[in-house]
This record gives structure tokens, sequence and C-alpha cells, in this order.
């Protein structure tokens, strides 16, 4: 239990004192009416060996992201609501196609600012959905070294609503605490044990504590760092059994098109497993904003 306090503890003050990122919804004070946007991405790598001493393997690799926003403020209500994908694939010689980022994300804020209008404190209420596309594989992970079948779309999928207070004392960084429900969804019944739920159960719903903090800030010319760390507690589980969720990313503009991302993100979720969760990623590619 310790071990969990300490590590969501070093996330929360990693947040604070660094790092708007991608999947958090700030909604500017001074928005009137609704202010749209939408990016897309593709990002890539490639490399190729003949006769090279230190050995190394033939590789392609491809990853494409989309970012769509739409925030509204009349007066002291304001709402955000936010889709982002990602999914990508690298062919590795000999071993076929394999997925290395899967993701749908969609996410809905409601806000209402108390006290002062366009104060630091509103109650606020979110409604979010999150699962994947493409089927992911533990590969050479069964009893025989075959590819053992782990998520696909729906399997699992979250479903969370939740309400709160939340503390926005500018639009670099927000912190929010509420009560929250969540729905685990899991289509594929061979799946079922793996994300929590009974064998043959394709669905679960808790009620629990949220904790949520994000920020963002330009640590140099062009280079921009963000981060958000959330945290879900089921009031039927110990402590030790909080899901944090973790992500940082790290964006520098190199012109108008081109951009390079170093990305970290860290889950802990004891449904699936009793050992932290690790993604890193490192990036260069292209990306144009629609609106």
């Amino acid at each position: 239990m310790y071990k969990k306090i300490s590590l969501f503890l070093t996330l929360f003050l990693f947040t604070a004192m660094y790092v708007k990122a991608q999947e958090s919804i700030v909604v500017s004070d001074t928005l009137s009416g609704w202010d749209y946007g939408w990016s897309t991405g593709i990002n890539g790598s490639q490399a190729s060996y003949s006769n090279w001493s230190q050995g190394g393997i033939n590789n392609i690799a491809v990853t494409g992201s989309s970012t769509f926003r739409a925030y509204f403020r009349e007066s002291r209500f304001s709402y955000g609501f936010l889709i982002n994908t990602r999914y990508g694939q690298t062919k590795i010689e000999g071993e076929g196609t394999r997925k290395t980022d899967d993701r749908l994300s969609v996410r809905n804020r409601f806000l209402y600012d108390i006290g002062r209008e366009g104060g630091d404190f509103s109650v606020y209420a979110n409604i979010n959905f999150r699962t994947q596309f493409d089927r992911g594989f533990n590969f050479g992970a069964g009893p025989d070294g075959e590819d053992l079948l782990i998520s696909n779309f729906m399997a699992p999928a979250y479903f969370t609503q939740n309400t709160g207070l939340t503390y926005i004392p500018n639009e670099q960084f927000s912190f929010e605490a509420g009560l929250g429900l969540r729905q685990t969804i899991v289509r594929d019944t061979n799946l079922s044990t793996q994300y929590g739920l009974d064998e043959g159960d394709t669905f679960r719903n808790e009620a629990g504590l949220n904790l949520g903090a994000s920020y963002e800030q330009n640590v140099a010319t062009n280079l921009i760092m963000s981060s958000t760390v959330e945290t879900f507690t089921n009031v039927n589980k110990a402590l030790s059994s909080t899901d944090v969720y973790f992500s940082s990313e790290i964006t520098g503009r190199i012109n108008n098109l081109m951009n390079a991302s170093v990305r970290l993100d860290l889950v802990y979720d004891d449904d699936f497993s009793k050992q932290l969760q690790v993604r890193q990623s490192l990036s260069l590619g292209v990306s144009f904003i629609l609106i």
C-alpha cells in the first residue's frame, strides 16, 4: 500500500512541478460562445541494415493521431468536448506486423463557476469513454510460445461518470477531486477474468473516489511539456488497489509542419496486473491543423 501511495505522490508532484495535456480540458475564462480545434499528425521511423557489424533488424513504424476539441462558455457555465485517437503499427523483418499504439478516447466536461464569475473553483461533471481499435497480443507468452490475445475493440472499454470540485487558478493547471462511477465492458468473454470480471461476464459497475491533475508549461522556445495524472479508488477495495493513470509528453516544434515528441505513459491497475505498466515512445513526424 505504501508503495502505491508513494507512486501517486511522486507522479502528482512531478505533474505539479513541471508540466495543457492532450486529454485535459481547460476552457479559457475569456471565451464567449464556441471555439473549435482539430489537428492530425503522422509519425514514423525506419531502419535497415546490410552487413552491419553491430547487427540489427530491418523495421518500419508509422503512427497516426487525431485530436478534435469543442469548447463553450456562457457566463459561469462552460463545456468541453474532446476526441483523441491514436493508432500505430511497426513491421519487423521476420516477425510480421505488430501494433505499437492504439487509443480511442472521448471526454465531456461540464463546469459551473462558484463564488465570483471566472473564479478559481468550479463544480464539475465528467462523462468519459476510452477503449482501443484493434487486437492486442502478449507475443510468445503462450505455453507453446504462441501469441496470447489480451485486448480487442471494446475489450476492455471504460465508461466513467464523476462529479466534484475542481481548482483552476490559470489555464495551465487544474486539480479536481470528486465521486464517480466506472463501468468496465469486456465484450469478449475469453478476456473477462483478464480485467477483473467474473468468468463469462461482460460488464462490471464500480463506485469510487476520483482525483486528477493536469499542467502544461513551455520549458523552452517551441518546446512544451504536458502531463496528466488520474486516480480511481473503488470504495469496496483497499487503498492499495487504487488505479493510477499517468501520462507525460515533451513536444518540440521544428517548423510549421514538423515536430518531435517523447512520451511516457504509466498505468497501475491490479485487475490486469500487479506490476506497473510502462509505455515510452520517441517520434518524429508532421502535424496538420485542420480547424
